[in-house]
């Protein structure tokens, strides 16, 4: 857990792996999983220097429900171009046509 996190941070982070292992998640999995949630807890709270998610959000959620942001650097993945100037509706449509 990285030194910048606060007791409670530490025990979210704990509590939410303890779920994820109970639901059957490998260790690895598990701690990645409570350790993004903890960070964009941090970031919606403003107690990170990273306002956004450098992340593509969680692939078992609808792109309708991921953030530009998320939906930005998943079509960076994909190497689509014109991603910069696409707004939320233009970058689903070029992910699913390029998925």
């Amino acid at each position: 857990m990285p030194k910048a996190w606060s007791d409670k941070d530490e025990r979210m982070f704990e509590h939410i792996k303890d779920n994820e292992l109970d639901r059957g998640r490998s260790e690895s999995r598990a701690e990645e999983i409570a350790g993004r949630t903890v960070n964009k807890q941090r970031r919606k709270e403003g107690r990170t220097p990273n306002e956004t998610t450098q992340g593509t959000g969680n692939p078992h959620t609808r792109l309708e429900e991921r953030t530009k942001d998320e939906l930005s650097n998943r079509a960076r993945e994909l190497e689509i171009d014109g991603r910069s100037t696409m707004n939320k509706a233009e970058l689903i449509e070029a992910i699913r046509a390029a998925s």
